[in-house]
Formats: structure tokens, sequence, C-alpha cells
């Protein structure tokens, strides 16, 4: 059997159809969400399964995703910019929680590498999430609230579904 090259397009279209996970999620408490029902996209399953949780956990009076605006300036830039975080959580106690869910590796500095353009991408993309997280957690701060990192292991003992895709 020969072998067939793709091109890049085609190896994108595969990558968005089989790798992405995102979409349109349809709140089913609109009583316990905050901001507009209707425009809620998960941008992986994990948001997706987040959001599962956060709709049929008791114990959280509200929530919503992406309706928090944090701005911050990235350090690779030096320019300001807006971060919108993954959910605002408030629970039965009072509790208000700023989450951003990421894969763990995301969260942890890149290894020493070779000077790959992979590698620089990987470190421009961690300046940038950290810069994002630091303005978050002081904005956090600020009003009193919490600000949290979800990983696949915060999720899974909280008993989300974590998939990999």
């Amino acid at each position: 059997m020969p072998f067939t090259f793709i091109n890049s397009n085609t190896f994108n279209n595969y990558r968005s159809i089989y790798m992405a996970y995102k979409g349109k999620y349809t709140v089913k408490n609109k009583k316990k969400y905050v901001g507009d029902p209707t425009k809620v996209t998960y941008r992986s399953l994990w948001e997706r399964n987040a959001f599962r949780w956060a709709e049929s956990n008791p114990q959280v009076r509200a929530w919503n995703s992406e309706e928090v605006v944090v701005p911050y300036k990235c350090k690779t830039d030096n320019k300001l910019h807006r971060y919108f975080v993954d959910m605002l959580i408030e629970m039965t106690n009072g509790e208000i929680i700023l989450v951003e869910i990421k894969p763990k590796k995301q969260t942890q500095p890149p290894k020493a590498a070779r000077k790959t353009k992979k590698h620089l991408n990987e470190v421009t993309a961690y300046i940038k999430n950290t810069s994002k997280w630091n303005a978050a957690q002081q904005y956090a701060k600020h009003k009193g609230w919490k600000f949290q990192i979800w990983t696949e292991d915060t999720l899974r003992n909280l008993g989300i579904k974590v998939l990999k895709g």
C-alpha cells in the first residue's frame, strides 16, 4: 500500500473534526446561570463537563462562563489585553470562585529544550497564561473571591468526568 502525504489544510480539517471539542452549551437550569444562557460556549469537553457539574451540584448557587473579564498586561508584548475567565461559581456557603480549566501540563513551565518553534510557542503560551492568572488572582482577591486553576486532577477529585482527547 503506498504511503499518502496530506497537506496542512487536510490535517487541520481532520484535527478540527476529531480533536477540537467546542460548541454551544444548552443551560438546563436557567435559574442558576448568571448572564445570558443563550451564549454559553464550551471550548473543551472538560469545560462542558464542569458546566454540567455546576448545574447539577446542589452546593452551587450560581455560575457563569466567560462572563467575567479581567484586564491584564501580558509580559510577552507589554500590552493590555482582556482575559475571559472560564467560570465563575458561587457556592451556597457564599464562597465565590473564578475558575480556569487547563491541562496540568499547561500550568507548569515548559521543560528546557532545544530552541525549536514548538518550544518557543510553549514558552510564550506559558508566559501569557501566567500573566492572565496573576491578574485574575489579584482581581479575585480585591473582590473577596478566590481564583483557582482546575486541572484534570481537580476535575477527577470533584467527580467530573475527564476524557483524553
